[in-house]
């Protein structure tokens, strides 16, 4: 499939993508760069009133227990109040 680039620099993203992705209207799209000569792009859902548990499973590293959360945030503030105050990581 392709499509042409709009006056305003638009692109359509083409419908079968969209159902095979579940994109509806109003999810965030971010984009950025990859390679110098491609764009890629991944789309989010709006905000909404449910739970966001869960949403970027897929882009976390590590996992945090619930009861582990707040001393591991605590952590991570300090982190970077050190890095900031001394350079050290």
């Amino acid at each position: 499939m392709s499509t042409r680039v709009g006056t305003k620099g638009q692109v359509v993203i083409e419908k079968p993508i969209r159902d095979e992705l579940g994109v509806e209207p109003g999810w965030i799209a971010v984009q950025r760069i990859v390679g110098g000569d491609r764009v890629e792009v991944r789309f989010y859902p709006a905000e909404h009133d449910r739970s966001l548990r869960g949403a970027l499973a897929g882009q976390i590293e590590r996992s945090i227990p619930p009861d582990r959360f707040d001393q591991a945030r605590q952590d991570a503030w300090a982190a970077v109040a050190k890095h900031r105050m001394t350079g050290e990581q």
